[in-house]
């Protein structure tokens, strides 16, 4: 039954979720789904955008914000809350209630706000990379870090990220079309790095996957911040779904949490009074 429900959580996800968008942004014109199209281009029909290029997006979208790896809050709570034998569809809402804290899902959103801000700063639209790296350091100097980059685990350029500027590439500016937030993006990319490494406090200087999508997004035409996270969460569906079939397979036992006294906390750090 984990495997049925979970294939229903995904199938439905896309639909409720362009419900909600099109009801919130589009005064509730909602759009049928087209069963011609596949997953990902058929959510891209949901929320009212027909064109190849957002159908192409979404796919990479959907694709590269699939969980990754179990260790990220989102995952985990879905882990945590699936290992009590609770059904998928409550497993899934815990994850997304991860998914929703500033540090994990919101974090695309933070990139750019912080774009803006530093085009409203500038005044301009599109300032050269000396300003961009001016900026950086004052953000630094704040006390601030940069959206957008540094990631837990890795210790060097996100693949996503690189998927994603690849496809800018291939199909943004390949095709000459303005797009002033991904130009940004590529700029940010030149000249963070070697400021945030120079720093000598930050292990990963590089951008991780939020770094890159959320102007993506806004070249299309896809505005709304706080849905971000809903798409978020919609791609994080395959891959938290996905591991709770195989906890389930595998008869994994539920997750409790280790406690330790106060004893063994001196103990571990060699306090004998």
């Amino acid at each position: 039954y984990v495997y049925e429900d979970a294939m229903n959580l995904i199938a439905r996800l896309p639909r409720v979720a362009a419900y909600i968008y099109r009801k919130k942004y589009h005064n509730g014109d909602h759009i049928e789904p087209n069963p011609k199209l596949d997953w990902a281009a058929n959510f891209a029909h949901m929320l009212g955008y027909e064109s190849i290029d957002v159908r192409r997006l979404m796919r990479l979208y959907l694709t590269i914000h699939a969980d990754h790896e179990g260790g990220n809050v989102s995952a985990h709570a879905t882990h945590s809350v699936g290992s009590a034998l609770s059904d998928p569809c409550l497993a899934f809402a815990a994850g997304l209630n991860g998914l929703a804290g500033p540090l994990h899902g919101l974090a695309n959103q933070e990139v750019i706000h912080w774009i803006f801000e530093m085009q409203e700063e500038l005044k301009t639209k599109l300032p050269t990379e000396q300003q961009i790296a001016d900026y950086i350091k004052k953000t630094l100097e704040e006390g601030k870090v940069v959206p957008g980059y540094g990631h837990a685990v890795l210790r060097k350029t996100d693949p996503r990220f690189t998927a994603q500027q690849d496809f800018y590439e291939r199909y943004i500016k390949k095709d000459n079309q303005v797009s002033e937030l991904c130009d940004i993006v590529q700029m940010i990319y030149k000249v963070a790095p070697s400021i945030l490494e120079g720093t000598g406090k930050i292990k990963n200087p590089w951008p991780n996957v939020d770094a890159h999508s959320g102007a993506l997004l806004m070249h299309y035409g896809i505005k709304e911040f706080e849905f971000y996270t809903v798409l978020f969460g919609v791609s994080r569906a395959l891959g938290v779904m996905a591991s709770l079939i195989w906890d389930r397979v595998l008869g994994l036992p539920i997750e409790r949490p280790g406690s330790i006294t106060i004893d063994g906390l001196k103990k571990k750090v060699g306090v004998t009074a």
